[in-house]
């Protein structure tokens, strides 16, 4: 997967300390505990003394037992204390990346290539100057008073900017993830590199992905290869140098990869997940993933009235339309109503319970295997897997939060088909964004006015988008951190047995007989999961970009690995495990 192009003389990141700025090089994962050895004598006593106001001598006495010295102090809380302190110094070591925007808020003076959405709007794609001036003074300030202050369209609120401004207990802070590769890994890909330009190719050929989408929102999956959109959808996409979604060994997009990714394993198989479509139980109550979706046909902001109401966060008085009969996820529009109201974390913790109903082994690096005395439970066993979903769910939030707000404002799908039709429509003087030719000549946004009579991007939800920023996404994020902890957990290489793919109606389960069937392991039907996950509330329910999908992914897992490489030195089980990153890396976690 290329990084979109680099402007790297806009930098709009909140300013940090020259300590961090300057800092020594990272610390590599596979040398992280040398360095905590070698950090835990006299510096961590010293660091632990001035926090606890106590004399290094007193708290060298301690011998690391559960007593209390002489002093009264308990050994046990010294070395928590320790833990704490040694992690925190060899993640403050992290040096901060770049944060490189795609320079277009400084490009456009009306700003209708960034993120505005709730604000109040003069025009489609244009926001008011005021709005917009108040928006920026809170981003700057991060005060309450002055989110407060916030100059809004209508009644609907911005989702949590000040979540951008959160810190951690746990793993590198949100500023420590940028424009470079995860630390200690230098030859992956970067986390989080620099949105496309709106003018440029890249960019067309994203907003023309989601166009295409929109168009197939009620055909199954399993009938892209025989549907005329689909097949016309591929045929575009193939001619498309800048298009960053999977391709044959001929260079072309075919139905089947429409829509999938470029992680390991996400073209192998069915569309839909393993994790997504088996049957599990939570406990003793069955879960059959028989889903909730909304009718078919029905789509939303297609006229200039409700996409204005819309953009300033006016409600239109609509609701979705709740299909009576469940089904099992099998469709664009299946997708995009079950991320509508989900939990964050809740498709990975339906996986962790497929995964307890497919019994698939635990990572080869568990430290339990072969044990005849013991087995894990809070530690290495049920309970750690399933509280680690949603941990990693409120730990990747942080991160993606402090993208969206403070770095990169990118608009919303729906907010570039809002120039699209401002340009189409003979109204390039009323808009400072341009967009390149290709979108402007595509068969999917000409086929979509056919049926609509507007260049506007039909959207699944009467409400579209969320009120945050598009880049990176929120769903994406947490996905890379959720299965980043399974394959921490469990065996990435196990085949699933029997795999299964639902009717093109979705009433039903029927065997996979792909000749691919035997390749479908645990780690490609994880990275799958999280696609579907972050597509659903993205491309294929046009509220996000591909680009938001594939780098919050990055972003989530590099996340989850700086938080597993501080958990690991609380474990007091030995161990080293190791699984493959997204770029197909190795990468270990070892306390030895």
């Amino acid at each position: 997967m290329s990084a979109p192009q680099d402007d790297r003389d806009v930098d709009c990141s909140p300013k940090v300390s020259p300590s961090l700025e300057n800092s020594e090089p990272a610390v590599p994962s596979s040398s992280r505990r040398r360095f905590l050895g070698k950090l835990g004598s006299a510096a961590t006593v010293t660091m632990a003394a001035s926090v606890l106001g106590k004399a290094p001598a007193v708290l060298a006495q301690s011998d690391g037992s559960g007593g209390s010295s002489a002093s009264g102090l308990n050994a046990r809380v010294v070395k928590a204390l320790a833990l704490r302190v040694d992690a925190a110094t060899a993640d403050s070591l992290v040096p901060v990346p770049p944060h490189t925007t795609n320079g277009d808020e400084n490009r456009y003076p009306d700003h209708s290539a960034s993120y505005s959405k709730g604000l109040l709007q003069d025009d489609i794609g244009v926001v008011n100057p005021a709005a917009w001036a108040s928006f920026k003074k809170a981003l700057k300030s991060g005060k309450n008073s002055d989110f407060e202050a916030m100059i809004i369209g209508g009644t609907r609120t911005q989702n949590d900017p000040q979540g951008a401004y959160a810190f951690d207990m746990e793993g590198l802070d949100s500023v420590q993830f940028g424009n470079a590769p995860s630390p200690g890994d230098p030859t992956g890909l970067p986390v989080v590199p620099p949105f496309d330009q709106i003018a440029s190719a890249a960019y067309g050929a994203q907003l023309i992905e989601t166009y295409w989408a929109s168009l197939l929102r009620d055909v199954a999956f399993t009938d892209y290869a025989t549907n005329a959109t689909a097949i016309a959808a591929a045929a575009e996409l193939t001619t498309l140098p800048d298009y960053r979604g999977p391709r044959d060994s001929l260079g072309n997009v075919t139905p089947d990869l429409l829509f999938r990714g470029n992680f390991p394993g996400e073209t192998i198989g069915p569309y839909m997940s393993q994790f997504m479509i088996t049957p599990t139980s939570f406990g003793q109550q069955p879960i059959d993933q028989l889903m909730n979706t909304y009718l078919p046909n029905i789509d939303y902001m297609t006229d200039t009235t409700t996409f204005l109401q819309v953009q300033n966060g006016v409600s239109t008085g609509l609701t979705n339309q709740v299909d009576p009969t469940r089904r099992y996820l099998h469709d664009g529009r299946g997708l995009s109503a079950w991320t509508h109201s989900d939990v964050l974390f809740q498709g990975h913790l339906i996986a962790f319970l497929v995964l307890t109903t497919l019994k698939a082994p635990p990572n080869p690096g568990n430290p339990y295997i072969g044990s005849k005395t013991q087995n894990g439970f809070g530690t290495f066993g049920g309970p750690d897997y399933a509280a680690s979903q949603g941990e990693a769910a409120a730990r990747a939030l942080a991160r993606v939060c402090y993208q969206e707000w403070l770095v990169h404002l990118t608009h919303r799908p729906e907010a570039g088909g809002g120039v699209l039709h401002q340009i189409l429509t003979g109204n390039q003087s009323k808009i400072d964004a341009k967009l390149n030719k290709n979108v402007l000549n595509s068969q999917a946004v000409a086929q979509s006015f056919s049926k609509y009579g507007t260049y506007l991007l039909s959207q699944p939800f009467p409400e579209g988008s969320p009120t945050h920023p598009s880049y990176p996404t929120g769903h994406g994020t947490v996905a890379g951190a959720c299965i980043t902890f399974l394959k921490f957990f469990f065996d990435e290489t196990y085949v699933i047995p029997n795999p299964q793919v639902p009717s093109s109606d979705g009433l039903s389960l029927g065997p996979y007989t792909g000749s691919d069937a035997v390749q479908i392991t645990v780690g490609g039907e994880l990275n799958k999961l999280a696609r579907n996950v972050s597509f659903g509330h993205g491309v294929l329910a046009g509220i996000h970009w591909r680009s938001d999908t594939d780098w919050s992914m990055t972003l989530g897992e590099a996340m989850t690995i700086s938080v597993l490489q501080d958990k690991a030195q609380c474990y007091n089980e030995k161990f080293s495990i190791t699984f493959t990153k997204l770029d197909g890396n190795k990468v270990t976690i070892s306390n030895e």
